[in-house]
């Protein structure tokens, strides 16, 4: 690095006389050479090869806690006064056989987040960084202000409107957005296929990128303050050529040929995501209270052919949306569709029955829907009852 030696003779005139305005005169000289000190700053920083500089962080709350780790909101400290909020993710070690295979591990999880972050899909969690701190693998990502799917059809946050909204609204939230379903809320099947187009788009980028999720779950896809969906928790993730040591996939939601030995693909995300949007629509959990893996296998071979049985009466007489999820969630991965954007695409997928939805006039702008949505939920906490 260059060094900056400021020229104290260019301020020395012993034949000058001194004047009442010298003392200015001197300040401007200061300004200047400041100016000069500053501006050989960036150009000696913007000329080198890497620069560091030590970032501090805040843990401000527990946003999570799973088998995997710990998630933070944390605040990233930075000049001015001001900070950034983010998410930092640490991940526990106590799971591993020994040292050597959580670094192992810990050090794939770090490529399919440095692949992930190149990706840039507006509906997957932005990935800023992969630290390692005195052996522990801390991921920071993106923040998402919002609720999970599994927090926003939990029966008390639809009831938390009810005399928050005039009735009016609380009819139309009803009729178009969500309602109760008995177990838990169920959405209407426009604002199912909004989500279900937005997380198709996400995994689609994913599987492009030779990356499988392999833990589409409700938790798993947040919907944010904007009403857009992201799907996050990478933590299961990994390229097609290095599948994980061990599994770390949610049983409930994972498709029959993962449950008899076969590892996660492409299409095994697609059926993961097929029981989510059949949860979604028919306001039930699936397989709750299951625990033999054998019968959760029976179970799933048999759900595909019974889901107009599953679905609420008023969505199942839509035949191709019944048509999409039983094809999504088939046993056999080879009578599922070829790949996501088929579903996106073909003539009785999801783009096309939005389509119908727009011609019976029962479509809606998601995104909207569920922003203003979101908005009533956080005035609700604290708000004065509806007039």
């Amino acid at each position: 690095m260059s060094e900056y030696i400021a020229d104290d003779t260019e301020d020395m005139d012993i034949t000058r006389v001194f004047e009442p305005d010298d003392e200015e005169n001197g300040r401007d000289r200061d300004r200047e050479r400041k100016s000069r000190r500053l501006n050989f700053c960036f150009e000696d920083l913007i000329g080198r090869q890497e620069i560091s500089w030590e970032q501090v962080y805040g843990l401000k709350e527990i946003l999570g806690a799973g088998g995997q780790g710990t998630v933070f909101l944390a605040e990233r400290l930075g000049a001015f006064d001001v900070s950034f909020h983010l998410a930092l993710k640490f991940y526990r070690p106590n799971d591993y056989s020994d040292v050597e295979m959580y670094r192992s591990e810990m050090a794939r999880l770090a490529a399919v987040a440095m692949e992930v972050s190149r990706i840039q899909q507006d509906h997957i969690l932005d990935i800023y960084n992969v630290v390692e701190h005195e052996g522990i693998l801390v991921l920071a990502t993106e923040w998402v202000d919002g609720m999970n799917l599994r927090e926003l059809v939990a029966p008390p946050v639809l009831q938390s409107l009810k005399g928050k909204v005039n009735p009016d609204r609380w009819d139309y939230i009803n009729d178009v957005v969500m309602t109760n379903a008995g177990f838990q809320t169920r959405l209407m099947p426009s604002m199912v296929l909004g989500i279900l187009r937005e997380c198709l788009a996400g995994l689609s980028a994913l599987h492009r990128r030779k990356v499988i999720h392999a833990d589409m779950k409700p938790s798993n896809v947040m919907v944010k303050q904007t009403g857009n969906c992201k799907i996050i928790d990478l933590g299961s993730s990994f390229f097609t050529h290095t599948p994980p040591r061990r599994p770390t996939w949610t049983w409930r939601y994972a498709p029959v040929e993962v449950l008899e030995g076969a590892p996660h693909t492409p299409l095994s995300d697609m059926a993961s995501l097929g029981y989510v949007m059949l949860e979604l629509l028919s306001g039930k959990i699936p397989f709750v209270g299951v625990t033999d893996k054998n019968e959760l296998i029976q179970l799933k071979k048999d759900m595909w052919e019974r889901v107009a049985e599953i679905l609420p009466a008023d969505v199942a007489r839509n035949s191709k949306l019944v048509e999409m999820i039983s094809k999504m969630i088939a046993p056999d991965p080879a009578d599922r569709f070829d790949s996501l954007e088929v579903i996106e695409l073909s003539d009785n997928g999801a783009a096309a029955l939005q389509r119908q939805l727009v011609k019976v006039d029962m479509d809606t702008v998601v995104a909207n829907e569920m922003r203003v949505l979101l908005q009533e939920l956080s005035l609700a906490k604290n708000g004065p009852e509806a007039a």
